[in-house]
């Protein structure tokens, strides 16, 4: 009898019995149709599990992945099972669009897989279970018919038609009350065994589907795969055979490269040298050099020796991609002979950016950064490099990565430009061909395409090698924690695009990219855009200080008028505060008379078009969404005549943002003034744009230099008028009003003050408890009741780390970690380094399936303030203030029921014991028996009532036109010290070196202040320079005067008594020490270029030698030696 025959007796699984006869009935004819089958009985028997059990909760999507990886389901059924049935998902998924991919070993594993789901499913809920094994043996051998067009189209073997199967699915659910009653018992009555598979077999057949699913065949006459390929001669020994796991073939019939598999407990690189033996004898048989993959399973490494250094990648590479890679090595050509094309980039520092990522990367680097000022054409520079690459024959298929939709807009409609004959994808819709050669996308976007874009043959079509390079606009943000996976995955160049660097502990752009902090691969600066190479246009700021902005409001400061005024607008039920805080200025205080004398400000100090009767485009900075909302009101009241559309606001909530900001854009059209809440801050391009105002605090260096940079653009039809220079032609400068202090703030603070990376709710909570568990592992817990509340810890985390849904890449690519925390055994204790990799790597995936916001955000401040308690951190004394406020507001709503039931729980917060106990497991108490109440709290956070008043603002303070220093340095240490001479060449230091003149003390000690403070510290010169002496070092740099040099030599150049060979020796000499500033060694004199035609020796008498060599000497004593 078949194995599934036992089905057609138990009416209860109609659902799916025939789906899984008739998958091991065609099992001799098409294994790759009854993989198909498996699937399609596996996706049956699991919505008929979720029919029948009342406990399973339904996923957000019903496709079979997501029904899976349901922590309700995927914790109900055994672990070793549940393990096999994402492999009969993925070759079912195969088998449909690759038949003869599948191998009868692997349709067989699928059998046995779903044989053991459905034996689980009789055993918690068969009337007549009994225990079954599979048996290979069973299987019918007879042939039949297989319609396998059909059964691809439809998925299935099955003929039912979908709304059949919902009736079946329908019956079961009535029954669901008895099935879900009947589980429990029947698990603990009844005995259950999994197959045990071997490691060794499981972890083969794995690397043979992911390969499979690549596209690479196995067996038939196109096979590309061979598996222990025998080679002869290892290690150069004749005779000496070895067996290489995988060889990978060509269209041609040659090798494409080799995979050397370790196991998942060792290090994939113990088998590189191995690799290496084996590469060395397929080049001697087939006359080219293979590439090579080590492999553990976990970690993969790709290695082609003939271009590049081994580098770790995220899985083993498809034909066509490794084929494409094989032909690079014959078809590159060297950069620096590809001209750069002109009518793209034109200036000269484009260039210069261009040439230096292309000799970087032909110097074998993979990553580069390009830090340019904002508005000096990152994008067109972008563009031109990939012109460059491409006829180069470096790369093929281009990935831009942009942080918002309408920067890849704007990215898509630029490159259009640049490069038309190039095919383009805007991925963000979902009209343009997927297959474009530049693909322009947002990182979530790009996450969510490697998964689920799938090619016409049903493989992956963002492969890891799809794209040859990639290009991150505004490369500071973004690049960090979550949407790092994508770089991850994909195999490519990287180039970053930024003005505004960051230089954090956590993140820092230079370390993402590999580059030593202030060394990118380029930089041009503002300054130098600005002032050298005029490609951009200088700030005039216009900075007022206001004392409610700058102090609040003090009640006793008001004149009589006024506080008649702030007594009608402040007092609250008798009450009147006596002072208002700045910082609630503009979140729900809203003064009339200060954003009127913005406005005026702007309006009159403003430069304007048109003649001088229309202000330029502005953008105002606002803190919030009512404070925009406010500075409307205030304009359009104080100008009417505009007829409400000339200021118009820009915020996210705002369903067409980005149509006004579309036309913000348009130099005629409104709005002339943008009233922006973080939209507008970066990356829009409005060369128009001539004020910007500065309403809120900004802390963030990187945010204030990204919002300066939207005044930069240079406009040179733009027709101006201001206050300082009346009427012109040609935007030669933008103002910026800061009313908010900024400009302030960074000349205190000039690396301003950068925001930590936000973390979810669940990777936090994850995190904190894992920390606890940890914790608990100390002998001071020892007790049961610790050791039991630690348990439960653990066995959560464990949970969260088996929902993890294995076939999305940021998973996979934390595979190693993710299976060794799949086994609870390995939170028996939790090491230092395991709670490094647990916080790091496996917290940033996780996700409570929990939708109660609140009770999830009270369970984060408690195990925060269990932390702080157990570490004895200051932030226990401001929770412990927090509890009890919580606990007083629940004491106030005691009409509803749920939380009166808690009344006891509540009330033993506020009380002396409570705190005095300081014990963790009474605070986990509270957290379980208030975390469901705090959605009754929701209503006390409404937030307070906008208050309008108009009360005199006085300005305290006025400061124009002082700039700030430049906010970035880019250069290296050595390159300051070059600049800082070259430029102050007339220095009275610098004048005495290169005049050979003897330095003071004060001298010196200005000198030692430059190299050592001003350009850098005492350990850069040191790192740099050794135990050089200043004066050396700098004489090196600018070199010794001519005439000084001269000079110096005169009473040898003018004795008459020294002949023609013996003058143009000294002259040799004297040039010398013009190049070089002096000379190192008195030897020199012995060596080229002075050993001919006639030596030292031999050309000058003792005592001329002598004096020569005295002279040498004394010059060299001049840039060292101190005279009183």
């Amino acid at each position: 009898m078949a194995n599934f025959e036992f089905l057609k007796n138990q009416k209860e699984y109609i659902l799916f019995a025939n789906a899984a006869i008739e998958a091991e009935k065609v099992y001799a004819t098409s294994p790759a149709m009854s993989a198909v089958g498996s699937r399609k009985a596996l996706e049956l028997a699991v919505k008929w599990v979720y029919s029948a059990d009342d406990s399973m909760q339904m996923p957000y999507k019903d496709n079979l992945q997501s029904l899976i990886h349901e922590p309700s389901f995927r914790f109900s059924v055994d672990y070793h099972t549940w393990g096999k049935l994402p492999f009969i998902v993925k070759l079912g998924n195969l088998a449909v669009h690759t038949e003869r991919s599948v191998s009868a070993g692997d349709a067989l594993m699928s059998l046995r897989s779903l044989f053991e789901f459905i034996e689980w499913v009789d055993y918690c809920y068969g009337l007549n279970y009994e225990e079954r094994y599979f048996r290979e043996e069973e299987i019918p051998r007879e042939r039949v018919i297989v319609d396998a067009r059909k059964i691809k189209e439809q998925e299935s073997l099955l003929g039912e038609k979908d709304a059949e199967i919902e009736k079946l699915r329908k019956k079961i659910a009535s029954m669901s009350e008895q099935f879900t009653a009947s589980k429990e018992q029947n698990q603990q009555s009844r005995s259950f065994e999994p197959e045990d598979i071997s490691e060794f077999l499981t972890r083969k057949r794995f690397i043979d589907v992911d390969l499979k699913q690549l596209g690479w065949k196995f067996d038939g006459s196109d096979a590309d795969v061979w598996e222990e390929y025998e080679v002869d001669g290892m290690a150069g020994v004749l005779g000496q055979k070895g067996y290489v796991d995988y060889v990978l073939f060509g269209k041609d019939g040659l090798p494409l490269a080799v995979i050397e598999a370790k196991r998942t407990s060792k290090d994939p690189n113990i088998g590189r040298k191995q690799a290496m033996l084996y590469a060395d004898c397929l080049q001697r048989k087939f006359g080219r050099r293979p590439m090579m993959f080590t492999t553990n399973g976990f970690e993969t490494y790709f290695w082609d020796d003939q271009t590049s250094p081994q580098r770790r990648v995220s899985e083993v590479f498809g034909k066509e991609d490794l084929q494409r890679l094989m032909n690079r090595r014959t078809e590159r050509k060297p950069l620096n002979e590809i001209p750069i094309n002109d009518k793209i980039t034109d200036r000269y520092y484009q260039k210069e950016a261009i040439r230096a990522v292309c000799g970087h990367i032909e110097q074998g680097f993979r990553k580069n950064l390009l830090v340019m000022a904002t508005g000096t054409g990152k994008t067109r520079t972008a563009s031109s490099l990939t012109d460059v690459l491409s006829r180069g024959g470096y790369v093929t298929n281009v990935l831009f990565l942009a942080d918002r939709t309408a920067l890849v807009k704007q990215a898509k409609d630029d490159f259009k430009n640049y490069l038309p004959d190039m095919s383009l994808c805007n991925l963000c819709s979902s009209k343009d061909d997927k297959t474009a050669r530049i693909v322009f996308s947002t990182y979530p976007t790009m996450l969510n395409a490697i998964d689920e874009c799938k090619t016409k043959d049903g493989l992956p079509l963002f492969t890891p090698t799809h794209f040859d390079l990639i290009i991150v606009d505004e490369s500071h943000r973004s690049i960090f924690k979550k949407y790092r996976a994508i770089f991850e995955y994909f195999d490519a160049y990287l180039v970053g695009l930024t003005a505004t660097p960051r230089t954090d502990v956590d993140r820092n752009t230079y370390d993402f990219f590999e580059m030593e902090d202030g060394v990118p691969t380029y930089a041009y600066d503002y300054e130098t855009a600005v002032n050298e190479d005029h490609v951009l246009v200088p700030y005039y700021n216009y900075e007022v200080k206001t004392k409610f902005l700058e102090e609040g409001i003090t009640y006793d400061d008001l004149s009589k008028e006024d506080k008649e005024r702030y007594e009608d607008d402040f007092a609250e039920d008798g009450y009147i505060p006596d002072f208002i805080p700045f910082a609630e200025l503009n979140q729900f205080v809203f003064n009339e008379n200060t954003v009127d004398m913005v406005l005026q400000d702007l309006m009159e100090r403003g430069i304007k078009v048109q003649g001088g009767d229309l202000i330029g485009k502005t953008i105002i900075f606002a803190q919030n969404k009512k404070h925009a909302e406010f500075i409307l009101e205030r304009f359009n009241q104080l100008y009417p005549q505009h007829k409400g559309t000339f200021a118009q606001r820009v915020i996210c909530d705002d369903a067409y943002a980005q149509t006004i900001i579309d036309d913000f854009k348009q130099p005629d059209k409104e709005p002339r003034i943008a009233v922006s809440v973080d939209m507008m801050d970066t990356g829009i391009d409005v060369p128009e744009c001539v004020n910007l105002v500065f309403f809120k605090k900004i802390r963030s260096k990187t945010k204030f230099w990204q919002m300066i940079g939207r005044g930069t653009r240079l406009a040179p039809y733009l027709n101006c008028v201001d206050g300082i220079n009346g009427e012109y032609t040609g935007k030669k400068y933008f103002i910026i009003f800061d009313y908010c202090g900024n400009f302030e703030y960074f000349r205190q603070k000039p690396n301003g003050m950068e925001g930590n990376d936000t973390k979810s709710l669940s990777e936090n909570i994850f995190g904190k408890k894992v920390r606890l568990a940890a914790a608990m592992q100390e002998s001071t817990f020892a007790e049961e009741c610790y050791q039991e509340w630690r348990k439960e810890l653990v066995t959560e985390c464990n949970a969260q780390v088996l929902a993890l849904n294995t076939e999305l890449v940021s998973v996979r690519l934390r595979r190693e970690y993710v299976e060794k925390y799949r086994k609870l055994g390995s939170f028996t204790y939790i090491s230092e380094g395991a709670k490094g990799e647990l916080i790091d790597h496996i917290a940033p995936l996780v996700y409570m399936n929990d939708p109660d916001e609140y009770a999830k955000r009270f369970d984060n401040f408690i195990y925060g303030m269990m932390i702080a308690c157990l570490e004895a951190m200051p932030s226990f004394k401001y929770a412990r203030k927090q509890l009890c406020e919580i606990a007083a507001s629940f004491e106030k709503k005691i009409t509803i029921p749920q939380i009166k039931a808690k009344l006891s729980i509540i009330r033993e917060v506020n009380t002396d014991s409570y705190w005095e106990a300081n014990d963790i497991l009474v605070f986990e108490k509270t957290r379980r028996e208030l975390r469901d109440l705090m959605k009754f709290l929701v209503d006390d956070a409404e937030p307070k009532k906008r208050i309008i008043t108009n009360l005199t603002d006085p300005v305290i303070d006025t400061t124009e036109g002082k700039q700030l220093d430049p906010a970035y340095d880019f250069e290296d240490y050595k390159k300051k010290v070059n600049r800082y001479v070259n430029e102050h060449g007339n220095s009275i230091v610098i004048h005495k070196l290169t005049h050979n003149i003897p330095l003071t003390a004060g001298d010196y000690e200005e000198l030692e202040r430059v190299l050592t403070e001003e350009l850098g510290s005492k350990e850069d010169y040191k790192r740099e320079y050794g135990d050089t002496p200043f004066g050396l070092l700098i004489r090196k740099i600018a070199r010794l005067d001519h005439d000084a040099a001269m000079e110096a030599f005169s009473a040898f150049i003018n004795d008459a008594s020294l002949n023609q060979k013996q003058i143009a020796f000294v002259r040799k000499i004297i040039n010398h020490m013009e190049q070089s500033g002096y000379m190192e060694d008195i030897k020199e004199l012995m060596k080229p270029p002075f050993d001919k035609p006639i030596s030292f020796v031999k050309l000058f008498d003792a005592k001329t030698r002598t004096a020569l060599m005295k002279k040498i000497i004394e010059i060299k004593e001049n840039a060292v030696n101190i005279v009183a």
